[in-house]
């Protein structure tokens, strides 16, 4: 089962190359780990929040995506704004908890920071087959077959792990068994689903290997996976967002290498 929309897959992203999505989303998070200040990383979001029309994602099917890492921001905002190192004014001070400008400075670079290297992260997952990842990965940037095709049997895995969680909670509730204690049942469901995860990479394991996966021979592809300019279009586009944060939080004199704190 693709794990990619049909409209995701004929999208202009999706018919980048996975190897350029994946030098695309890096030239922007390396970038952006440079830095701890709010200028870059939110020119970084509002720019690439600008490309993601072309991706064709679901607005449902992205927040769903997204939501958690959005919490995840939030708190660890909320954590630096109280508990951040104060520069400038403080605004209240209660024992270990002291907001300030700096802090509050620190907190909003943090946030946008997040945000700005996980949405493009996160499109280019639902923009890109996990096969063609894995072909570009093996014929272009030439790393291992036996590796990537291991990472790309673990992957597709992890739909059928999430059908065994529901049958596994199904098959229990229907023994009267997870009526009560939460917490026992998760980690009792939690272990069965361990031991059926073992189960299920043995038996793939046994098969790939049935199937000469592993040999020591050079392996031919069923789809080749070729650059095109489309593909240089896009690590240009990345180069360009990246590049324009930067000069943005240069020119706004924000700019901290994270070396320099």
């Amino acid at each position: 089962m693709s794990l990619v929309t049909i409209d995701a897959r004929h999208s202009v992203l999706g018919r980048t190359n996975a190897l350029a999505k994946l030098a695309a989303t890096l030239v922007i998070s390396v970038t952006l780990l440079l830095s701890i200040d709010p200028v870059s990383a939110g020119v970084s979001l509002v720019l690439t929040l600008l490309v993601l029309p072309f991706a064709r994602l679901d607005p449902r099917q992205l927040w769903l995506r997204l939501w958690p890492i959005v919490i995840a921001a939030l708190i660890a905002g909320a954590a630096t704004v109280l508990y951040g190192r104060p520069s400038g004014e403080i605004y209240l001070e209660w024992g270990v908890l002291r907001i300030s400008d700096g802090s509050i400075a620190l907190a909003a670079a943090i946030v946008l920071r997040v945000l700005a290297i996980a949405v493009p992260s996160i499109v280019l997952f639902a923009t890109t087959d996990p096969t063609d990842l894995a072909d570009s990965l093996a014929q272009l940037a030439k790393l291992p077959a036996r590796f990537v095709l291991g990472a790309l049997a673990g992957l597709r895995l992890v739909g059928l792990l999430i059908d065994d969680w529901r049958e596994l909670a199904l098959a229990r509730r229907a023994r009267g068994i997870a009526d009560t204690g939460r917490l026992r049942r998760f980690l009792g469901q939690t272990f069965a689903l361990f031991v059926l995860a073992i189960r299920r990479g043995t038996k793939l394991a046994t098969a790939m290997e049935a199937r000469a996966f592993g040999a020591p021979i050079e392996r031919t592809w069923a789809r080749p996976s070729r650059l095109h300019a489309r593909d240089a279009a896009l690590v240009a586009v990345a180069v360009g967002i990246a590049a324009a944060s930067v000069t943005a939080a240069v020119w706004a004199g924000t700019w901290t290498f994270v070396f320099a704190l």
